[in-house]
């Protein structure tokens, strides 16, 4: 045998400079930096002027604290809508912005000032108001570099804020459409309150958590009935807030609800051992309750009587007596259990029907407290019973209330759990009195609490202000002077039908489009059923509400007044809302002696439901346009932002302020249980960029269901490293294979079946990406994408052709046909993938194109409109994976190294029509392929040659290491031209 050349140096392997190891975190920066030295953001801009807009209001983050995963998350999926509308053709300008105002920022400038043993109150105002501007100024450049970081394409030099004075003047100016309008009023009314925080809260702020509290039946006794039975006998009402008894002024009935007048008795025996335990002064027995009220008589719903029973002590059962109509207990009148102190305690407590009363749980009447509940309220109002602010803002009773009122300030806290509990003092004072009947502190329940303080909260009726939820609208009807240069909005009404805010609201959620359409349902239910909008909040840090008040509670609605407010806060912001500045504001026509200045601020969702007024109406982003498109965020905005800019604009233009919402759910810790610094499962998205890099968060976010609750963790974005990689590894191979390629096909005759396949596949790639843009069906977009590289072009193109690419010729047809379609992938992929991987893709383009700009300001790839029999090539496919499962154990046992050293016999009948055995064995990477009329693929080892060069075994072979008909004119011509 002689000896045997080696032919590498004739083998055409890819040959690129893109590195195998991504280094992400290295990178990124720098190409970061290039990004912001070129001005990318404002060259897209200028490449697009001219198209179609496509605008995606921003919902502005808080300026307070580091951005977090659920940040991310937001902001990635908020990117990649601007940057697949761009690619899609459009002009997407993007305009980030930050709520600024508000509590969660007071406090923290207050915890500055005690640091300082400066107490707030005796702080100016205007230099608290300072401090806190510059305190959410400060988190606005953090989180701002965070975001860039994160690779998001935004206006970053002009991004809004709430707090900008030209944003303020244009809260004001939508406020007073509301004012001129006559659509605020002030009024009293239960509204959540937090007495930690001594402010109403917005629904959007409350949370609820699961507590036990303390449950009490309470025994009213009734004083006058039209049904004479029931003179002398107790209505019992039950309640899980004990604190509420003490502003108690009626109790509500179900005029359809039956009940039962019953007395109770002891079980046979059991008197006769409580007698015995008595003795021993074991806690109160069922002796000691009959001893009570063993001549009583107390009126519940014969459907709670059995339920009722279960909560007096052990071995005491109720005997009926008296089945009464709920309908005939009007007129009937109670007193207060705690009727000797006289004074307010002294004035009989009527039994009201109210159709709110239901029989699910307690008693089946209700005892009303119209400070402390909205069903309470409306009642009482409705029979002339107003409610007397018993409770202070800090949760204390007032020092003059008879009772309680001047007892431990510790103990005067209605929140509090003890002042609550069996044994506190509004338990003991109704025991005393012989009006408890049960007391335990066993009940769980939900109850709300503040996001912020996460402190529970309660219902308290303060004056507010309010904006009707059903009061008919002159949507447009009226027009505030605003200042030129504010971009003053006009009306947008649709109708002067005179509607409600709720129905104009309820009609635009059936117009609006929802992804997913389960949030139609969801911010539906809560529009339909949502009170009266409460505007006012009593904090110092906010835009002021802007009104002057006369003695008699009515407002000044005079639009050159406000139209001077509106200029003054453009030019000074909220510090221009000041006292000294009244007669000034009021001009000659208004006497300053008859107007109180309101001293509240605006509720931060009012705020931000004004964004789209400033942003996307105003002078400062002129490339804007209202409404918006979409409007993107958290499915917790269904109650918040999404709710306050629909309530907004649809009172101040007749329609919402966008076409269509999207929306994510939560990120959870990878167990599926919320994220929580105290069980140290949290994922910090800036420790992950500097481990991973932005590019794996951003793949990690388009790729889960981010529609549903989803998870992340440490082995989770292991996995989606793995996808990087190989979609790295993908556009490593394309960048190799296309290493000098100048798209010529020379004298080519028919493209390949193969190459009209992968096009076809290419091309129905494209149509799906399409759809699941136009749906913002953004993991399936991910998913399609990874599928594609992986499954077709890896695992299939790629692995048949990497023979034609090293060893066909230079002028083969194959070859450079292969290279032709290597190309056409690589323009799409590139594109497809740069949304999604913004800095991969901004790596691949310029190793490829060096002086070719930015991937970025490239559109939708042009993709050749092909078509192949799909199912004859899926039919073919199936039976490629049963020959390489065919193959496997062979090679596992090492019979064969490779699979070209393999002879196969298919089933004839699994064989697609149209491919040659010559066919079968290139398409399988087999010596050779046979048809059989066995059902099994059978496999042997080959007994030909091995080409030297190409290292198939044919039989043009005639020794190992000799060269294949193929590649020896292919040497020949190499060998010539050096």
């Amino acid at each position: 045998m002689t000896e045997q050349r080696d032919y590498r140096d004739t083998v055409f392997l890819p040959k690129t400079d893109f590195p195998m190891k991504a280094g992400l975190p290295q990178k990124e920066p720098k190409i970061l930096a290039r990004w912001q030295e070129e001005n990318l953001y404002q060259q897209l801009r200028e490449a697009r002027e001219g198209r179609e807009k496509f605008i995606l209001h921003d919902g502005p983050p808080y300026a307070n604290g580091d951005m977090h995963i659920g940040h991310a998350l937001n902001r990635i999926l908020k990117d990649m809508v601007v940057r697949s509308q761009t690619l899609l053709g459009k002009d997407a300008p993007f305009v980030p912005g930050w709520d600024c105002h508000g509590l969660p920022i007071e406090w923290k400038v207050e915890e500055q000032f005690r640091k300082k043993k400066r107490d707030k109150n005796a702080i100016p105002a205007s230099e608290f108001r300072a401090e806190c501007r510059a305190y959410a100024q400060n988190w606005v450049d953090v989180q701002r570099e965070q975001l860039k970081r994160l690779g998001l394409m935004a206006d970053f030099d002009n991004p809004y804020l709430t707090m900008q004075f030209e944003s303020e003047a244009t809260i004001v100016a939508e406020l007073m459409k509301f004012a001129e309008a006559g659509n605020l009023y002030r009024g009293s009314k239960p509204v959540m309150w937090s007495p930690v925080e001594e402010t109403a809260l917005a629904e959007a702020e409350v949370e609820y958590e699961d507590i036990t509290s303390t449950q009490i039946d309470v025994a009213f006794e009734i004083m006058e009935s039209p049904i004479p039975e029931l003179v002398g006998a107790h209505a019992v009402i039950w309640t899980t807030t004990p604190w509420t008894i003490p502003v108690n002024q009626a109790l509500a009935y179900g005029p359809d609800v039956e009940y039962l007048l019953v007395s109770v008795e002891a079980n046979d025996g059991v008197e006769e051992m409580d007698r015995f335990l008595g003795d021993t002064g074991i806690g109160e027995t069922s002796f000691d309750f009959l001893d009570r009220y063993r001549d009583s008589k107390f009126l519940v719903a014969e459907a709670l009587a059995e339920e009722w029973a279960a909560r007096m002590p052990a071995g005491i059962h109720y005997v009926e007596e008296t089945r009464i109509s709920g309908s005939d207990l009007a007129g009937t009148v109670a007193r207060h259990p705690m009727h000797h102190l006289g004074g307010f305690y002294a004035k009989p407590r009527p039994l009201l029907a109210g159709a709110f009363v239901t029989t699910e749980s307690g008693t089946g009447l209700v005892h009303m407290s119209p400070d402390h509940g909205e069903d309470d309220f409306l009642l009482c109002r409705e029979h002339g019973i107003e409610p007397v602010f018993a409770v202070m803002a800090d949760g204390r009773y007032r020092d003059d209330w008879e009772w309680l009122g001047a007892s431990d300030e510790r103990r005067r806290a209605v929140i509090n759990k003890t002042f609550n509990a069996p044994e506190g003092p509004i338990c003991s004072d109704l025991r005393e009195a012989d009006a408890l009947l049960a007391a335990t502190d066993n009940y769980p329940h939900s109850y709300p609490h503040s996001w912020r303080s996460k402190a529970k909260v309660i219902y308290r009726c303060t004056p507010q202000w309010f904006v009707p939820m059903d009061k008919p609208l002159d949507v447009g009807d009226f027009d505030v002077a605003v200042p030129e240069g504010f971009g003053a909005a006009v009306a947008m009404a649709t109708s002067k039908d005179h509607s409600t805010l709720r129905e104009i609201a309820m009609r635009e959620i059936e117009r609006v489009k929802f992804y997913p359409e389960k949030g139609r349902r969801r911010i539906g239910s809560m529009v339909e059923g949502r009170p009266d909008w409460v505007l006012s909040r009593q904090r110092a840090w906010g835009v002021p509400i802007t009104l002057f008040v006369r003695s008699d509670g009515t407002y000044l609605q005079d639009s050159q007044v406000n139209a001077r407010v509106v200029a003054a806060v453009r030019e000074q912001g909220v510090d221009a809302w000041d006292e000294s500045r009244k007669a000034e504001y009021l001009g000659a026509d208004h006497d300053p002696a008859e107007f109180e200045m309101v001293t509240d601020i605006l509720d931060v969702w009012f705020d931000s439901g004004c964004t789209h007024a400033f942003t996307l109406e105003g002078d400062r982003w002129p490339d804007q346009r209202w409404p918006a498109d979409l409007y993107l965020e958290g499915s917790d905005q269904h109650r918040g932002w999404f709710q306050s800019s629909l309530l907004e604009s649809s009172a101040t233009r007749g329609r919402a302020p966008y076409d269509a919402v999207l929306t994510h759910g939560f990120t959870m810790a990878s167990d599926g249980k919320k994220m929580s610094k105290s069980l140290g499962n949290t994922i910090d998205p800036l420790k992950v960029m500097e481990q991973y890099g932005a590019d794996i968060i951003r793949l990690w976010a388009l790729s889960v269901d981010f529609t549903e609750d989803h998870r992340i963790g440490d082995e989770i974005l292991k996995g989606v490293g793995d996808q990087y990689r190989r979609l790295r590894n993908t556009f490593r191979y394309l960048l190799g294979a296309l290493d000098g390629f100048v798209g010529d096909m020379g004298d080519a005759g028919e493209i390949p079946e193969l190459e009209v396949y992968v096009l076809a596949l290419l091309a129905d790639l494209d149509g799906k990406l399409r759809k699941a843009l136009e749906e913002y069906d953004f993991n399936t977009y991910t998913r399609l994408l990874v599928d594609f590289c992986n499954e077709d072009l890896s695992a299939f193109y790629f692995d048949i052709r990497k023979d034609t690419l090293y060893c066909d010729g230079p002028d083969s047809t194959r070859r450079n046909a292969y290279r032709t379609v290597l190309d056409l992938l690589f323009h799409a992929l590139v594109r497809y993938a740069a949304p999604v991987l913004v800095y991969t893709a901004e790596e691949v383009w310029s190793t490829r194109y060096p002086e070719g700009g930015s991937v970025h300001l490239l559109d939708w790839p042009p993709v050749p409109g092909v078509t192949a029999d799909g199912a004859r090539w899926d039919k073919l496919r199936a039976l490629r994976e049963k020959v390489t499962e065919a193959i496997e154990p062979l090679r596992r046992d090492k019979t064969i190294r490779s699979s070209l050293e393999a002879d196969v016999v298919v089933p004839a009948s699994e064989v697609p029509e149209g491919f040659s055995d010559d066919d079968l064995a290139e398409l399988f990477i087999t010596a050779s392929v046979t048809r059989g009329d066995s059902e099994t693929v059978k496999v042997s080892r080959t007994d030909e040659s091995k080409c030297g060069r190409c290292w198939r075994l044919l039989p043009s072979v005639e020794e190992d290491g000799a060269l294949c008909d193929r590649c020896e004119p292919v040497v020949a011509q190499l060998d010539a031209a050096e």
